[in-house]
């Protein structure tokens, strides 16, 4: 289904983006940018990979992420550049418009290029992320929040984990906070078994130094832009409130939410026939 090859973007420094594909038509390109950001693309081919047959599914692991170029300066992995990687990306597939999907951190990045390159962009998927800040009492009351993602705050606090260990040991302990039903968490587990894990970003973040990945006027660009857009979340998402999809959807003529029920962070995972469903559709 999926074909895979490394993708020259950058020289200056050099930055090959890993990058898999469907062969679905050119002209209805699907670029999905992946969350993490120290994750992979892996963990989204699937039900994505079922709109093969409708749309070109284009997933590049952003640099230091997967198996793209890692090793780069700490200076290197930015907002910024990961935006100006994809639209280096989608010039070499050669692909002056497509649809893109930001899953997570990758919604922010999501974002980002299409207030850079708004022509590029045909309709825009905002999946598991935010347009506005989420605001520091966003979950306050959410007990179940706090039990559930007690096992990652460990994680991260544990003084012998270090580098991609870290990230993995913290994917996997915040696994019950991330999906909400616990049914299809054993599935869920095994899917982050194949990620390749990296620490890349995590030392620019926790140094201080990794810039903001939301701009500050986000909202008013992306009305003036008027480009359609969808706020695809879950009811019970614990990393971005799900009120936060249908606040901006009230505050951009072009866009509309759907929040699915019963669905955590990971909504592919937890409802994946509703949430591919919505996709689709929209894209349509």
């Amino acid at each position: 289904m999926f074909t895979e090859s490394a993708i020259a973007v950058s020289t200056e420094p050099a930055v090959d983006l890993f990058v898999a594909q469907t062969p679905g038509p050119a002209d209805r390109t699907l670029l999905v940018i992946h969350g993490g950001p120290d994750w992979d693309h892996t963990y989204l081919r699937e039900p994505l990979a079922e709109l093969a047959d409708r749309h070109r599914v284009v997933l590049p692991d952003l640099r230091g992420c997967g198996r793209s170029t890692r090793g780069l300066a700490d200076d290197q992995y930015t907002p910024a550049a990961a935006t100006d990687d994809l639209i280096v990306l989608l010039d070499t597939l050669g692909v002056s418009q497509a649809d893109v999907l930001g899953f997570s951190y990758g919604g922010l990045i999501a974002q980002r290029l299409t207030l850079a390159a708004p022509k590029r962009v045909r309709r825009l998927v905002i999946a598991s992320s935010s347009v506005l800040p989420v605001p520091p009492d966003a979950f306050d009351g959410w007990s179940e929040r706090e039990e559930r993602l007690a096992a990652e705050v460990a994680a991260w606090s544990d003084p012998d984990l270090s580098g991609p260990d870290l990230t993995r040991a913290a994917a996997f302990a915040s696994a019950a906070a991330n999906v909400w039903r616990p049914d299809v968490l054993p599935a869920y587990l095994e899917r982050l078994a194949g990620v390749h894990f990296s620490a890349e970003w995590m030392r620019p973040l926790q140094t201080g130094t990794l810039p903001a990945a939301r701009h500050q006027d986000t909202i008013q660009r992306l009305v003036a832009l008027d480009i359609p857009l969808l706020l695809l979340h879950g009811r019970q998402d614990m990393t971005f409130p799900a009120a936060l999809a249908e606040d901006a959807a009230r505050l951009i003529p072009t866009a509309r939410a759907v929040v699915i029920e019963e669905a955590g962070h990971m909504t592919h995972i937890d409802q994946p026939r509703i949430w591919l469903d919505t996709i689709a559709d929209f894209l349509s």
